[in-house]
């Protein structure tokens, strides 16, 4: 940072960007396009005509008016999957869809994440993180990713959907390959395994909710059982609706989490000064967690569809344009950030947009906040000396910023 040699050159960058034609740099570090972008076409129109955001002001604007900016895909998602399992699961699930089904799945997800329902997972939560991490003192070298941040998130959905423990092997799999559908570009192999990935959850949890309608959970805790019984307005969920949902539960809590918990140990280590400073007074470790959600957010793009003509940014838009919004760029607007790209893990304010915000802010976030501060701050007092011991692989996703792999030493 800064990428570009010259004013002109990231110009140069911002007016020729394209997400369906990333340039070769983009996945290790795509801050400085984003720079680049909200500095010099803040309201970019790519090549295939759809546009992407990147002030913050912008994005917030978009997300707070979900009357002129659709979340429903169908539309935008028909070319992309055809009459496909991913097209049935992707149209059908809470975050791209708008209300009426938004607002009954989004009460039934809620009612079972009341705070009272989080304060009670801590301590389970915290003898899940002690358990993994003396399986890392056991080993040594370990991968961070594999090891420890993804199979946290696994195991509180399992728990919120009441999934067997030993039926949980394949969660994380068919959520990777469900999610890695989603960008912008497609291989007939993510295809393949996306649509593969639908079928057999859906085949899974036909079982588990057939189970689960003969011997109902306690629905102030089980999201499964309240998905079942809840009604909005006298209409309950149809049975493609519910089973869907359920996928999006996980897929929405176990990518960006996981990435959270990689993102914050990594980052910790690129900047030992503020780790330093965390470890010396750990009431920062609050503030630390959002500042690991702005700095790098999990969750890097959303997308809107225009549904009546209007103007964003000062830029006339028209009924059935397509908008990604682009979080990562919003996140680190100088406007709201001061020197944005510093990771400080005292940061306050930090209003940032890593859970979005309006009707379809994260249902799940302070889930996911509770398991990202259990998670680092129970790492950091066992290992307070751990380091990377090979060389990272970032995932090669843009939508989603995290590892498929971080190898540490943790003794």
């Amino acid at each position: 940072m800064p990428r570009f040699a010259s004013p002109s050159e990231a110009e140069a960058a911002a007016r020729a960007f394209d997400l369906k034609k990333l340039p070769a740099d983009f996945i290790e570090d795509p801050y400085p396009y984003f720079h680049a972008l909200r500095d010099y076409d803040p309201v970019h129109r790519m090549p295939d005509g759809s546009y992407i955001i990147t002030r913050y002001d912008d994005c917030e604007t978009l997300y707070k008016d979900a009357k002129t900016y659709s979340s429903d895909k169908k539309i935008e998602f028909f070319p992309k999957y055809g009459d496909t399992p991913l097209f049935e699961h992707h149209t059908t699930s809470l975050v791209f869809n708008d209300p009426p089904l938004h607002t009954q799945v989004r009460r039934a997800i809620a009612g079972a994440l009341s705070p009272r329902a989080i304060a009670e997972m801590e301590a389970g939560l915290v003898e899940l993180v002690d358990r993994l991490l003396g399986e890392l003192e056991r080993k040594g070298r370990v991968d961070l990713i594999e090891d420890f941040a993804s199979a946290i998130p696994v195991e509180i959905i399992g728990n919120l959907l009441g999934v067997p423990h030993e039926e949980r092997g394949p969660l994380r799999g068919w959520s990777l390959a469900i999610l890695g559908a989603l960008e912008p570009v497609l291989t007939e192999a993510q295809l393949k395994a996306g649509n593969d990935a639908v079928r057999e959850f859906l085949a899974y949890l036909k079982i588990l909710t057939d189970d689960r309608r003969r011997n109902p959970g306690d629905p102030n805790k089980d999201v499964l059982t309240r998905l079942i019984i809840g009604e909005h307005e006298g209409r309950k969920l149809t049975e493609t609706e519910l089973l869907q949902n359920c996928i999006f539960i996980l897929n929405a809590g176990h990518e960006t989490t996981t990435n959270l918990i990689g993102n914050a140990l990594y980052t910790l280590l690129q900047w030992p000064d503020e780790k330093a400073r965390l470890m010396r007074d750990p009431s920062l470790m609050k503030t630390a967690i959002e500042e690991v959600l702005r700095f790098e957010s999990s969750n890097q793009l959303g997308n809107r569809r225009v549904v009546v003509d209007t103007v964003l940014g000062g830029v006339p838009m028209k009924e059935g344009d397509l908008i990604t919004i682009a979080i990562a760029a919003a996140n680190r607007d100088p406007k709201y950030f001061p020197d944005p790209d510093r990771f400080d893990v005292g940061r306050t304010p930090n209003r940032h947009l890593a859970f979005a915000s309006g009707v379809h802010v994260c249902a799940g976030m302070n889930v996911a906040r509770l398991e990202g501060r259990i998670a680092l701050e129970r790492f950091l007092a066992r290992f307070p000396n751990y380091r990377l011991d090979g060389e990272p692989v970032r995932s090669p996703r843009a939508r989603f910023r995290g590892f498929v792999s971080l190898p540490a030493v943790v003794g």
